[in-house]
C-alpha cells in the first residue's frame, strides 16, 4: 500500500500595503539606524524645505529624503558629486514600494574628524562671545586705506585688486602676504594681521580684508584656528573676511565684523564705488547752487526796493531846501505885516503886544537862520568843492565801496560844476 504524501501548505497572500509595512518593520529592526557613505547625485531642494537626492557608488545607489528640520541644520549646501557620510534610517515609501533612506544628518565624507573639531571650536568660541553681533562694526564707505591679507599665489589677490581699482582707484591698498594653506599658515596670517593693526592704529588704513579662494575643508582649515580667531576679534578697525565660496564657512567668518561670500564681494564691501560718490556730489552741488542763486535774487530785489525808497541824496536835499524857502517866505511876510500895522498906530496895549510878537518873530527868524546854516553845511556840494566826488551807478544808487563795483561797470561822478561818466577798469580795495 502506497504511502500517502503530505499536503504542501499554501504561501500567505499579502495585501500590498501590509507587505510594505512588514518590510519596513523588518528593515527598521535589522538595520536602523544606518550610516552610509556615497556620492550625491540629483540633489534638489523643494519649496517645502525638504531635500531629495540619491547616494551612489560603483555598485549601486539608494534614494534619499532629508526633511526640512534636518535640512535646516546643514552647515553647507550639498552639491552633485560631493562625497558625503549620512546617518539615517531605512524605510519603504509605501505609495510606490520604493526603498529610501531618511537622512537625519549629513557631512562631507572623510572629513568627519575635522568637521567635529570645527563644530566643537565654533560652540566654545561662540559661548565666549567671540561671535557676538553687538561688537561687529560697519566698514567705512570711504576708507583712507585698505589692508589685504592673502597669499601672493592666490587668485583671490588678483580678484580683490581688480575690484578695488575698478570701484575706488583713489584708495591706497596695503598688501600683507601670508600662506593661506598648510601648517605654517595660521602663524603667518596672525603676523600679517598684526602688522596691519599697527598701520591701522597709526591712521594709515581703516578697513582690513582677509581673503582666499575656495577649497575643501582641509584647504580652508587654517582659517579654523583658535589663535587666528582671537587675533581677528582684536582688530582695531572693521575686518571683512572673504574665504572660500558662498557655501563655505570658517571660524574666521564668524569672528570677522563682516562675512563676504567671496573675495571679490569682500573688496566691493570695503569701498563705495567712486562713481556713486561723484554722482552724489554733483547732485549736492546743483542743489547748493540753486539755493545760493535764489537767495542772491531775493536779496537783490530787496536792495532795489530799498534804493528806490531812499532815492538820490541831492534830490532829497533840494526838496528840503524848497520847503525851507517856503517857510522863510511866510515868516518874512508875517513880520513885515506886523511892522506895517505898528506904523499905522495902534494903542499902547496893542503896541506892547506887537512888540512881544515882534520879539518872538525875531527869535524865530534867528532859529530859522541857524537851521538854514546847518542845512547848508550838510549840502554835499560843500564837500565837492573840497575836491571830492559823489559816485552813483546808472540806476542812481550811491556807490561807497570798491566791493560794489566790477570791471566794465558804468558810473557817474558828480562834481561841483556837473557830472562825469566813468567806466570801472580794475577795482581795488584799501588794505586795512
Amino acid at each position: 500500500m502506497a504511502e500517502l504524501s503530505q499536503p504542501v501548505s499554501a504561501p500567505r497572500i499579502w495585501q500590498i500595503g501590509a507587505l510594505c509595512r512588514a518590510i519596513a518593520d523588518t528593515l527598521d529592526v535589522r538595520f536602523n539606524p544606518v550610516a552610509v557613505r556615497g556620492e550625491i547625485s540629483g540633489f534638489s531642494s523643494a519649496a517645502s524645505g525638504h531635500c531629495y537626492f540619491a547616494l551612489k557608488d560603483s555598485q549601486g545607489q539608494i534614494r534619499c529624503a532629508m526633511f526640512r528640520r534636518a535640512a535646516s541644520l546643514l552647515e553647507f549646501l550639498p552639491r552633485d558629486g560631493d562625497s558625503v557620510e549620512v546617518l539615517g534610517r531605512l524605510a519603504v515609501y509605501e505609495p510606490r514600494g520604493d526603498l529610501q533612506l531618511i537622512v537625519e544628518s549629513l557631512r562631507p565624507a572623510g572629513q568627519g574628524a575635522l568637521y567635529e573639531q570645527f563644530l566643537r571650536l565654533k560652540a566654545r568660541l561662540e559661548a565666549q562671545g567671540l561671535f557676538d553681533p553687538g561688537r561687529k562694526r560697519v566698514p567705512s564707505l570711504f576708507p583712507r586705506g585698505v589692508g589685504v591679507v592673502t597669499s601672493p599665489q592666490a587668485a583671490a589677490l588678483h580678484d580683490v585688486i581688480t575690484a578695488l581699482r575698478r570701484r575706488a582707484a583713489h584708495v591706497p591698498v596695503v598688501l600683507a602676504l601670508a600662506a593661506v594653506q598648510g601648517a605654517q599658515a595660521p602663524a603667518e596670517l596672525i603676523k600679517a594681521l598684526q602688522g596691519l593693526y599697527r598701520l591701522a592704529e597709526a591712521g594709515a588704513i581703516d578697513t582690513i580684508l582677509l581673503v582666499r579662494g575656495g577649497g575643501s575643508i582641509e584647504d580652508l582649515w587654517a582659517f579654523n584656528n583658535e589663535a587666528l580667531a582671537r587675533t581677528i576679534v582684536q582688530s582695531p578697525v572693521p575686518l571683512i573676511c572673504g574665504v572660500g565660496h558662498e557655501t563655505d564657512f570658517t571660524i574666521a567668518d564668524f569672528c570677522a565684523d563682516v562675512r563676504a561670500p567671496t573675495p571679490t564681494a569682500a573688496a566691493e564691501l570695503a569701498a563705495q564705488a567712486r562713481d556713486t560718490w561723484l554722482t552724489g556730489l554733483a547732485v549736492a552741488s546743483d542743489s547748493l547752487s540753486s539755493a545760493v542763486a535764489g537767495r542772491l535774487d531775493l536779496l537783490s530785489q530787496r536792495l532795489d526796493q530799498a534804493s528806490q525808497r531812499l532815492g538820490r541824496p541831492l534830490a532829497r536835499m533840494a526838496a528840503q531846501q524848497v520847503r525851507l524857502g517856503r517857510v522863510a517866505h511866510r515868516l518874512r511876510f508875517a513880520v513885515l505885516t506886523r511892522l506895517e500895522k505898528d506904523r499905522r498906530g495902534y494903542s499902547a496895549a496893542e503896541s506892547a503886544v506887537q512888540a512881544a510878537v515882534e520879539v518872538r518873530l525875531l527869535r524865530s527868524a534867528e532859529l530859522l537862520e541857524h537851521a538854514r546854516l546847518r542845512l547848508e553845511l550838510m549840502d554835499p556840494r560843500l564837500v565837492l568843492k573840497r575836491g571830492y566826488a559823489l559816485l552813483t551807478d546808472r540806476a542812481g544808487r550811491t556807490v561807497t565801496l570798491a566791493a560794489q563795483t566790477h570791471p566794465g561797470q558804468d558810473l557817474v561822478a558828480t562834481l561841483t560844476d556837473g557830472e562825469v561818466a566813468l567806466i570801472v577798469t580794475a577795482p581795488s580795495r584799501i588794505s586795512s
